[in-house]
């Protein structure tokens, strides 16, 4: 009976001092604990409450946010494809660089902004000021001598075009969509970490309190202003006291970059869909992708530049490849077989995606791009991510300090001044839409209406339309529209900035070589 005991406390002791020893190997990132990322720089411990608990994410992939397909970048020959029939001089062919980003797999569709307006009309609760600035003109479809009214009433709201392209938007309508889709994503991914109430939205709508609402900017600038913050039961980021975080930052890796309206560069780039000859990234090092630049196709379907394509199943000679106009009077063919099946735009997803698995590139509707337009464009933007159109800003602070909202809901901005801007290397100016444009100081103006149909609120459109001969189509064509006017025949698709490795997800950026031993022999 003594001796039981005596083994009993015996295995009790020895149960102690093995969980002492695991508490000490967890504590020092022994045996049984996990090992402490520190800093190259310091030795302090990242994640540890006694050593100020600076949290670092682990290198992780940027994720893919709601519609977006991968757009590996790359180089490209930018510009005309054909000859210049128009005799514009506006696309002349310069090789460029655009960097990795995502783009919108289809055109915003009717039923898309349909969900954008029923968030308007129920969170401002239907301030007419509001709605009129963002409902899509459907008057667009009217012509004198056309029989366009069905179209007018119908194609916009009837269940049968959900999924077709929303047109009569114009360039700051879209640009708007692109603010508000941002918003939303990322509110609902705080909502499913448990950083946000997920009865907010619904409140807010009720309420018809839209100058509350939560807005990406407002959140990692001022987050006092947002008022339904939540930390999650499980799983939450750390303060430096070891509390759970009821705020996310930029640097936690958790919100996605902003939804916006591609450059031109990248819309062209993605149009051509280079990576058709190539279309698997390499796994290895020495599986290295083709030098494509050369690659001179006309449309973005081709993977030639005749625009047939084959499969192993049969070719596809002959089909339309896209939903344009054959030719005058003709846009869908002969009864009983017609040709693109389409009369005016057709579903999103119809016709085969090109080599970024991006649909309607060609035809179907043009899209608005982010550039302001000019013609000359060979000589005066960057060959690193082209792009006219930068009015450089920075978040408005009153007199007390303090950031402010509009109406909207959305954080105030101001475009940096050019006495701010004048020390700098970089950049002298904060507005430059007319950098290099003409003449020695870029003081450029453009007498819209007077002395030509370019102005600084000229915006560029791509793509070729179900309105448009096959010239059109080709992603170097490039035409025009002011910013706040619509058409029949244009849509627009959204894109996010890519993060991280520009071979995508799984890929280290930079070429990796193993350590080799140093050759130490003596000379």
């Amino acid at each position: 009976m003594y001796m039981s005991k005596f083994i009993s406390a015996g295995k009790l002791t020895l149960v102690v001092l093995a969980a002492s020893f695991a508490f000490s190997s967890c504590k020092n990132g022994g045996l049984f604990g996990k090992k402490k990322e520190k800093s190259s720089v310091t030795g302090w411990n990242y994640d540890d409450k006694e050593f100020g608990n600076f949290h670092v994410l682990k290198a992780q992939e940027q994720k893919t946010g709601p519609g977006l397909v991968f757009v590996q970048g790359g180089t490209f020959i930018m510009g005309a494809k054909e000859d210049d029939v128009m005799g514009d001089w506006n696309n002349v062919p310069r090789r460029v660089s655009v960097n990795s980003f995502y783009m919108d797999e289809t055109e915003v569709a009717n039923v898309h902004y349909r969900e954008y307006l029923y968030w308007l009309a129920n969170t401002f609760d239907n301030d007419t000021t509001i709605m009129k600035m963002a409902l899509p003109d459907t008057l667009v479809w009217r012509s004198e001598l056309s029989y366009n009214e069905p179209m007018v009433q119908y194609y916009f709201r009837y269940p049968a075009y959900n999924f077709y392209p929303v047109v009569g938007v114009t360039w700051e309508q879209a640009h708007d969509f692109c603010v508000w889709r941002t918003d939303r994503v990322n509110e609902k991914i705080l909502i499913d970490k448990g950083y946000l109430n997920k009865k907010a939205p619904l409140a807010a709508m009720k309420g018809g309190e839209g100058d509350m609402t939560f807005n990406t900017d407002t959140y990692l600038m001022d987050p006092d202003q947002i008022n339904n913050k939540t930390a999650p039961k499980k799983g939450a980021l750390k303060d430096v006291s070891g509390r759970p975080r009821k705020v996310v930052t930029f640097e936690d890796g958790i919100l996605l970059p902003a939804y916006r309206l591609p450059t031109e560069a990248e819309w062209e780039y993605a149009a051509y869909g280079l990576v058709a000859e190539n279309p698997k990234p390499r796994t290895k090092e020495k599986n290295r992708g083709e030098e494509l630049f050369t690659n001179q196709q006309v449309y973005s379907w081709s993977k030639n530049v005749n625009g047939l394509r084959d499969n192993r199943r049969g070719s596809w000679q002959g089909e339309f490849l896209a939903n344009f106009k054959r030719g005058n009077g003709d846009v869908m063919g002969v009864a009983g077989g017609l040709n693109d099946r389409a009369a005016y735009p057709g579903p999103v997803k119809s016709f085969y995606p090109n080599g970024f698995g991006l649909y309607n590139m060609s035809g179907n509707v043009s899209e608005w791009v982010a550039d302001v337009y000019r013609p000359m464009n060979s000589i005066d933007v960057d060959d690193v991510e082209p792009f006219r159109g930068n009015k450089f800003t920075e978040f408005y602070r009153n007199s007390q300090g303090e950031y402010e909202r509009d109406t909207l809901g959305h954080l105030k901005k101001r475009v940096v001044s050019d006495a701010e801007a004048q020390s700098r290397f970089n950049y002298q100016k904060g507005d430059v839409i007319n950098y290099l444009d003409g003449d020695s100081i870029s003081n450029v103006t453009y007498e819209y209406g007077v002395n030509t149909l370019i102005s600084d609120k000229s915006r560029v459109i791509k793509g070729g339309s179900w309105d448009d001969m096959p010239y059109w189509l080709s992603p170097g064509a490039r035409r025009y529209m002011e910013q706040d006017q619509a058409s029949s025949t244009v849509g627009f698709r959204c894109a996010m900035t890519r993060l991280g490795s520009p071979e995508g997800n799984g890929f280290k950026e930079g070429n990796i070589f193993g350590k080799r031993r140093q050759n130490n022999r003596k000379r």
